[in-house]
């Protein structure tokens, strides 16, 4: 019998390369199953497949289309290469939405755990209208770290359906772990091939819907013209159009990909599982990789709303200790499928 998995892919890919699309009302691919767990978080079934991982476009290319950059930033990006073929060899779950303030304050309450920005007290970092980053050596965007940002704290205002932002990886493997628990299912964050694979959702371009930075403004909360007024200093790499979210946004509002997912590209970064290596792609297994098996630094994918258009691509790689909290940094869970998940 054929996978059933494999099918949907399949007709995803159809339509992609078609060019049909359904926002223009065209085609649109049967809706995937989804699930919602004891807190509230919608997710969503990746079939199984394969895709080309990385990138392998060239410093020429990337400055004729980001011609605002400096030339120094496209010579950064050798950990995209060699692009190389993966098989994702199981469906799985996957957040539709990056975990919300509303869901991860009910984890901390039902669970007890005490998020990493508050409990060494040191804090994270904000957004402050008065701080100057070129008062810094690092030229940061943001203060801190300072005890009065945490993950419910990020300097400006948030709602319950906002991602959550300065949490820790190991925050985030704490409440996969939690949840696993309670829920007697496994959960856990992606590994980047994973990630990756789902962003991309069939598509081989920069972005799931094209090569255009320009068209993230209608899928994806990036830095463009509604939070430059905050950050002049960065005028030449603003979109030029308005997401109309100077900050974070409530998840889900903008289009998702052709997998069903939202925000995949910009609102929160995404922690995932695996270790940051360099030289990586160059060894990486062709079925299921999980990365290096021991680093420094964990995997973050996706950029936030404050990311440029270069740093949103799907092939980029972005990394920070696991200790790290930053008022851009989120997650997303997965939900390891079943057998009778596979068979659908």
């Amino acid at each position: 019998m054929r996978n059933p998995a494999t099918r949907a892919t399949q007709l995803v890919l159809l339509a992609l390369s078609l060019g049909l699309s359904a926002c223009a009302g065209l085609v649109r691919p049967p809706a995937p199953p989804s699930q919602v767990n004891s807190l509230g978080m919608k997710f969503v079934l990746i079939p199984a497949g394969e895709f080309l991982m990385g990138s392998d476009e060239s410093p020429q290319g990337l400055a004729r289309d980001f011609p605002s950059y400096e030339p120094r930033r496209f010579l950064q990006l050798g950990d995209e290469q060699p692009v190389h073929r993966v098989r994702i060899s199981k469906p799985f779950w996957l957040g539709q939405h990056e975990v919300t303030v509303g869901q991860f304050r009910a984890y901390l309450e039902a669970s007890g755990h005490v998020p990493e920005s508050v409990a060494d007290g040191t804090g994270a970092y904000g957004y402050n209208p008065d701080y100057d980053p070129a008062s810094t050596a690092r030229g940061d965007a943001f203060e801190g770290r300072d005890p009065r940002y945490s993950w419910d704290q990020p300097g400006f205002a948030q709602s319950d359906q906002s991602p959550v932002l300065n949490v820790t990886w190991n925050d985030a493997v704490a409440m996969a772990r939690w949840l696993s628990q309670q829920e007697g299912r496994t959960y856990r964050l992606p590994t980047e091939a994973e990630w990756e694979y789902a962003c991309r959702a069939g598509s081989r371009t920069r972005y799931p819907q094209g090569d255009d930075p320009q068209s993230l403004v209608q899928v994806a909360n990036v830095f463009d013209a509604a939070a430059l007024p905050y950050w002049p200093r960065w005028q030449a790499y603003a979109l030029a159009g308005s997401d109309g979210h100077a900050f974070s946004a409530p998840v889900g509002s903008l289009a998702a990909n052709a997998f069903g997912l939202h925000d995949m590209l910009g609102n929160a970064w995404e922690w995932v599982a695996d270790w940051h290596d360099e030289a990586y792609y160059a060894s990486s297994p062709g079925v299921d990789p999980t990365g290096p098996e021991d680093g420094g630094v964990k995997v973050r994918r996706g950029g936030s709303w404050h990311s440029w258009a270069l740093y949103a691509r799907c092939a980029f790689r972005n990394w920070n200790t696991p200790q790290t909290r930053y008022t851009l940094v989120g997650m997303r869970l997965l939900l390891e499928a079943e057998d009778d998940d596979r068979r659908r």
